[in-house]
């Protein structure tokens, strides 16, 4: 499977793609209100099949509703479904169940098979109207889904996933290392090497604080503020731009010198009530989310030890445990083998 990101141009005929949205999103709060009050009277869970042919008789009598496709009322409920199959399977994990959306909140709608079509050229038709949008490359496969979704800034991106598979033969090296996650250095490998993150937000934090300020001194409701609101998202989008287009690099520069990646299981929550913004900053979850994406893609292996395995106490000759290791001690001779670890 292959994702394809594209961006419309900016026209007036985009507002009929924001208005289906937020026809999306009344749908949406719709369904779950009738889950919640099905589960208050019945103490059942509503099966969707159900909720689907009443939300189809709904849709005949409102015209609004009627400008979601079929098939993205469909994955409206589908999506909500499986919100619920996972809050009743992980709820004592503390996973909560889906939950009434604000308008500006809910962002994209997904067609499956039909009404949607690609034109010559870099044309998109959605029903009746036609976009264009920014084609940097060709779309490769069939089709499977087509996502159209809106940012905070009102841009309006689609998201096309299709079922090509790159077959490039990628060289392997038979390379294994570890490597620790830390605030001083963002990752700390085996062969001693260490990489240094940017702190993208540590860099921006001027900028951000002078539009958050600006933000708030505007008077609400005015265009003013709007301006304002629409500078502050730009900020803060360049900052996570910046470091997702660091990671992807980082990901491919380790995976194309390693063949096995291990890592150690965190405890990021606990780090962040901690730590704070700087954890954040690093964003470690999220490089990890992409580096299993490029490691799956290249046929490479990304690993987790448990966090409460003695790795630093453990001889890597003779697998000898120490009982005591101080936080102070770096290097610590094994009295086994007598092995400088």
């Amino acid at each position: 499977m292959k994702t394809y990101k594209f961006k419309l141009y900016q026209h007036k005929r985009n507002r009929h793609l924001h208005r289906t949205i937020n026809a999306a999103s009344s749908i949406y709060n719709h369904c779950i209100a009738l889950h919640k009050r099905y589960y208050r009277m019945f103490g059942k869970h509503l099966n969707k099949n159900r909720l689907m042919k009443h939300i189809a008789k709904v849709r005949r009598k409102n015209e609004y509703w009627q400008l979601v496709g079929s098939q993205a009322v469909q994955d409206i409920i589908q999506r909500i479904d499986r919100a619920y199959q996972l809050f009743f399977k992980h709820h004592k994990k503390g996973v909560r169940p889906p939950n009434f959306r604000k308008r500006i909140k809910y962002k994209s709608i997904t067609l499956k098979q039909a009404g949607y079509k690609f034109l010559d050229g870099n044309q998109f038709k959605i029903g009746r109207c036609i976009y264009r949008f920014w084609k940097s490359r060709e779309i490769e496969g069939k089709i499977k889904t087509v996502t159209i979704k809106r940012n905070l800034l009102g841009e309006i991106f689609i998201f096309v996933v299709t079922d090509f598979v790159d077959s490039q033969v990628i060289a392997m090296t038979g390379k294994s290392a570890g490597f620790d996650f830390g605030l001083r250095s963002f990752l700390s490998c085996s062969d001693s090497t260490e990489i240094q993150s940017p702190l993208f937000l540590k860099q921006s934090l001027k900028k951000l604080k002078a539009a958050s300020r600006q933000h708030s001194r505007k008077k609400k409701g005015s265009n003013n503020r709007e301006k304002a609101r629409k500078n502050l998202v730009r900020v803060h989008e360049k900052v996570v731009n910046r470091r997702t287009d660091w990671f992807w690099k980082l990901a491919h520069e380790l995976t194309d010198k390693f063949d096995y990646l291990y890592f150690e299981t965190l405890n990021l929550k606990g780090m962040q009530r901690l730590w704070g913004r700087k954890i954040g900053d690093l964003a470690f979850s999220e490089f990890l989310k992409i580096l299993e994406y490029v490691a799956e893609k290249k046929d490479k292996v990304v690993s987790y030890i448990d966090r409460w395995y003695p790795s630093t106490k453990t001889c890597s000759v003779c697998d000898y445990v120490l009982d005591k290791l101080p936080l102070d001690t770096r290097y610590w001779c094994c009295p086994n083998c007598s092995t400088r670890v």
